[in-house]
């Protein structure tokens, strides 16, 4: 269970595996740099400052050895003068200069960047909120989040500072490199010697370090997962007594955590000590081979301080290289996993809009004509099969059934979250496929079994159904469907806040806040999927009575599982195995001795 989740999408950014640096990955993550483009002029700008900002920092070694040197009365280039006093004023002059274009700098590549993002989350968020539902039945919801969020903070970082400090670091690694030549080649070819065989030992040491850090990210994962499952279901395991059980499986995931980090600290301390030692050792052998030099004429005291700190800078540069290339491997894997989300096929480039003007108005006929369908992400199971019915404006149609027969399937399609694999679903006797999406859901509303409230005032979720409603038209609605009287019974009436999901509301109070919402909406189909199915007998009929009031002239389809509150509909369905296997009125239907809707309502009579 626990590797389910990992592999789900929940994971850190950070615990993903970082993609090769190939054409086909580079070639994806510019697609988001054309992003830039609109604010291309600061970010050409601000890469001019980053380069003078650069080449000035190259100039304090040689001011400073220049320095050293002039108080011994010696000139180390011509084009400085042995006057102490003269380098000095030269060094804070580029040193305020440098200060300066770092501050333009970074506060240009910050604009563009921030700017940038946030038109690559505008973008994201916009593309996700019109995916079909088929996309998020395969996803979870913390995968979606960790896209607009840690995936984007990962590309934020590396558009911010990373990208900056690369080509900063190249600029002091290839100047510095070349500056220590002119100073000393000996002391250069000195250093060359003994790089390779670090860079080597270095990038061994490094995969098998990375691999165990990676390990025991698993495992804390694993163990994070133990705690996040425990407590998500503590009744149970407070029901079930297995306290010591959860306890013990936590004590192991943690076990194991601290084994590789134990194994992981071994081998980092010998790589550090191993790193420490050459280095060091690398300074000492700079200093002793160069005071040699000293002694023998070949270069000044001056010239192998300079030398010293070019040394620094370019050993500073090549040390920062493996973060670095570490951060643009997640910003590529970033940049791969919100380059899946914009390139996805929406629904409708009209759901965009922010007026939802109707162009074809429905009188609310809808008929299923052989519809035959099937989810995208389970092919091979048929959910419905040549299904027929047809429901004429007004009526109250109800489609009863055994649970898992594709009742709710219809409600969806009706609202064409889905397209039937065959057949048609025709509105007011035309094929959906000739109305505009928004025109079709804009005269559709649902009330679920289950209703989803938002974390907002109970006014905010009732205007839900009609975006410019008024304060008056709010309250009427709540009137119609009995919400008004709770409402008001809550100090802060119409601006409660309901908490997340309406957790602050009992189920019947949801049900006629969602009656409410649907009535402001005015559809001119409404499906009511089971929406008194879990209530208590008050709260069911108070329910109920909103409901009849929501069904006033307009086409009903009514997904039911109590019989008996569909016997006044013009025309029941039942569906068995996908399938339409009776139709007629409540009367109609009991009179089949041998049908399904006749046993199951009989059943529901020996309950009571």
């Amino acid at each position: 269970m626990a590797r389910a989740r990992l592999n789900s999408g929940d994971a850190p950014t950070e615990d993903l595996p970082k993609p090769k640096l190939t054409k086909t990955t580079l070639k994806k993550a510019a697609r988001l740099l054309a992003y830039l483009r609109p604010y291309r002029v600061k970010f050409v700008i601000g890469m001019g400052f980053l380069f003078l900002s650069s080449l000035t920092a190259l100039a304090f070694p040689a001011l400073l050895g220049s320095m050293i040197d002039a108080a011994q009365g010696k000139q180390s280039y011509a084009w400085l003068p042995a006057d102490i006093r003269t380098i000095g004023i030269v060094a804070f002059v580029i040193l305020f200069i440098q200060s300066a274009v770092s501050f333009f700098r970074i506060r240009l590549f910050v604009e563009v960047a921030e700017k940038s993002l946030a038109d690559i989350r505008r973008d994201s968020y916009y593309k996700l909120i019109t995916l079909p539902l088929d996309f998020f039945s395969n996803r979870r919801v913390g995968e979606l989040n960790s896209r607009l969020s840690a995936d984007l903070a990962q590309i934020q970082d590396t558009m911010t500072t990373t990208l900056a400090e690369i080509i900063r670091q190249v600029i002091l690694l290839t100047g510095g490199v070349c500056l220590l030549f002119v100073v000393s080649g000996k002391l250069t070819l000195l250093n060359l010697s003994i790089l390779p065989i670090l860079v080597v030992i270095a990038v061994v040491f490094g995969r098998f370090i990375r691999k165990l850090s990676r390990q025991a990210q698993d495992r804390l994962a694993e163990s994070n997962t133990v705690v996040q499952e425990t407590l998500q279901g503590i009744s149970n395991v407070k029901a079930f007594v297995n306290e010591a059980y959860e306890a013990s499986r936590y004590s192991k995931t943690l076990q194991a955590v601290v084994k590789i980090a134990v194994k992981g600290a071994t081998y980092r301390g010998m790589f550090a000590s191993f790193i420490i030692f050459c280095l060091f050792g690398a300074v000492v052998a700079v200093i002793w081979y160069g005071s040699s030099l000293v002694a023998a004429g070949d270069i000044s005291v001056g010239e192998l301080t300079t030398y010293i700190l070019y040394s620094i800078f370019v050993a500073g540069s090549m040390g920062s290289f493996p973060e670095l290339y570490a951060n643009v491997q997640k910003a590529i894997g970033a940049s791969e996993r919100v380059i899946e989300i914009l390139e996805e096929q929406e629904e409708d480039s009209g759901l965009l809009q922010e007026e939802k003007s109707i162009e074809r108005h429905l009188h609310g006929s809808i008929a299923f004509d052989g519809v035959t369908f099937a989810y995208p992400s389970r092919r091979e199971i048929t959910v419905l099969k040549n299904v027929n019915f047809e429901a004429r404006a007004g009526e109250k149609v109800a489609i009863v059934g055994p649970s898992g027969t594709g009742k709710s399937t219809i409600a969806s399609l009706v609202l064409q979250f889905y397209k039937p694999d065959s057949g048609r679903i025709l509105f007011d006797g035309m094929e959906a496929a000739r109305y505009a999406l928004t025109d079709i859901r804009s005269q559709v509303a649902i009330v679920p079994q289950d209703v989803l409230l938002f974390g907002g005032t109970i006014r905010e979720n009732i205007a839900y159904g009609r975006l410019t409603a008024d304060a008056e038209e709010i309250i009427t609605a709540a009137k119609r469907a009995n919400a008004h009287h709770f409402i008001m019974d809550f100090p802060e009436g119409y601006d409660t806040m309901v908490g997340e999901r309406g957790v602050k509301l009992s189920g019947g109070q949801r049900q006629r806040i969602a009656i409410a919402r649907a009535l402001l909406k005015d559809p001119a189909i409404l499906i009511l999927d089971e929406a008194t199915s879990s209530l208590d007998s008050e709260s069911e009929r108070l329910v109920q009575e909103a409901l009849e009031e929501l069904m006033k002239n307009r086409t009903s389809i009514i997904i039911a599982h109590r019989l008996s509150t569909i016997r006044e509909a013009d025309q029941i369905i039942v569906v068995e195995g996908g399938q339409v296997v009776a139709a007629g009125s409540h009367d109609e239907l009991m009179g089949m001795e041998k049908g399904l809707y006749r046993h199951l309502y009989k059943l529901q009579l020996a309950d009571k």
